[in-house]
Parts: structure tokens; C-alpha cells; sequence
């Protein structure tokens, strides 16, 4: 199949993965798993074992007229422990490559049945200049977009790093997370060739 290039031309690209059928049930799994995979786990509350105090029974059982409490570290007390309480976790799910793989594939496939994906011989400023990217946003007529480039490139990096919904990832940084993320998607042809050598 070929991809048409912002110049008029085209690129011939791989059937396998630009033209595969959208796998919704699989791209959920695997954008799920990403965003799992980044999660700290670290949150940690103490149980009513874990609170200091409440060795002593705080009232007499009987005579007071209130509750018969055995400890002031109970859950439902002011000060008490947590019923429940969370504890540092792995939040990672396992992801086979060959199901991250046909995921990115399929998410590539859907861009391009839907003409989000944007395909342009190369993507460089002369200077770190947010001014010259929305300039050459402006000309593609793309506003919310992923950029991805062969290899990262500091002034291109440094010049979209201000714009709120722009991002700029090499192919090596390519993840479903940021695919799923933008309305369009701006490719260089050379990120096109090696997203294809990766993806084979």
C-alpha cells in the first residue's frame, strides 16, 4: 500500500503494518498496561496493628453506659488505623511483544483509514523557536499532534516542549499511549521506514 506525503508524493509502505484491522479489545489491553506500568504503587496506610498506642483498654467494659471499646486504635475511631489499608503494590500487567506489536499496528492501520496520520519528507527547525514549529504546524494545518522523527532533535524537542497539545517522540520512544493521545499524527519518512523495520 503507499501513503500519501505532504509534498503530493507518495511512500510505499508495508500491508502488515499500516493496513491491519483494528483490534479494539486488544489496543484497550495494551494502552492499559502502559499506563499500569507507570503507576508508582507506593501509597501505604497503617493498619490498626501498625498505629502507635492503644495497648490499653481505654474504658471499663461495663458500667459507663458506653460503648464496650477494647482499643482507641480501633478504624472507627479518631486516630484509628485504616480497615483495609493499602499497601505498597506492582501495578504491571504482562504484555507479550507480539501483542504490543499488533496493537501499535493496528492503532497505525486506524490513523491512516481515518486521515489522522500525516506524512511529511522532514520536520527540523533552524533554532530552538516555538515560533517556527506553529509556522509549520500552521502550513500542514495541524493543531493537537504527535510528531514522531527518526531520532530526537534537540531544537525540534526544545522549540515544541511549550506547546500544550504537541509532542515530539523518536521511534525508539514510540508508545500506543501517545498514539491514543492526539488527533493527528505527523510522521517523517524516514520514522516511517523504521517504524515499519521495528514493527516487522
Amino acid at each position: 500500500m503507499k501513503l500519501k506525503v505532504a509534498n503530493g508524493a507518495e511512500l510505499a509502505v508495508s500491508e502488515a503494518v499500516f493496513g491491519k484491522e483494528f483490534n479494539e479489545a486488544l489496543v484497550h489491553q495494551v494502552v492499559t498496561a502502559y499506563r499500569n506500568a507507570g503507576r508508582s504503587g507506593t501509597k501505604a496506610q497503617l493498619t490498626k496493628a501498625e498505629v502507635r498506642g492503644g495497648g490499653r483498654k481505654p474504658r471499663p467494659q461495663k458500667g459507663g453506659g458506653t460503648s464496650r471499646a477494647g482499643s482507641i486504635r480501633s478504624p472507627i475511631w479518631v486516630g484509628g488505623g485504616r480497615a483495609f489499608a493499602a499497601k505498597p503494590r506492582d501495578f504491571a500487567q504482562k504484555v507479550n511483544k507480539k501483542m504490543y506489536r499488533g496493537a501499535i499496528q493496528s492503532m497505525l492501520s486506524e490513523l491512516v483509514r481515518q486521515d489522522r496520520l500525516v506524512v511529511a519528507d522532514a520536520f527540523t527547525v533552524d533554532a530552538p523557536k516555538t515560533k517556527q514549529v506553529v509556522e509549520k504546524l500552521k502550513k500542514l494545518n495541524l493543531d493537537r499532534v504527535l510528531i514522531i522523527v527518526e531520532a530526537i532533535d534537540e531544537k525540534l524537542f526544545l522549540a515544541a516542549r511549550n506547546l500544550p497539545f504537541v509532542e515530539v517522540l523518536p521511534v525508539a520512544a514510540l508508545n500506543p499511549l501517545s498514539l491514543a493521545s492526539y488527533d493527528k499524527v505527523l510522521v517523517t519518512s524516514g520514522a516511517v521506514k523504521l517504524i515499519e523495520e521495528r514493527l516487522q
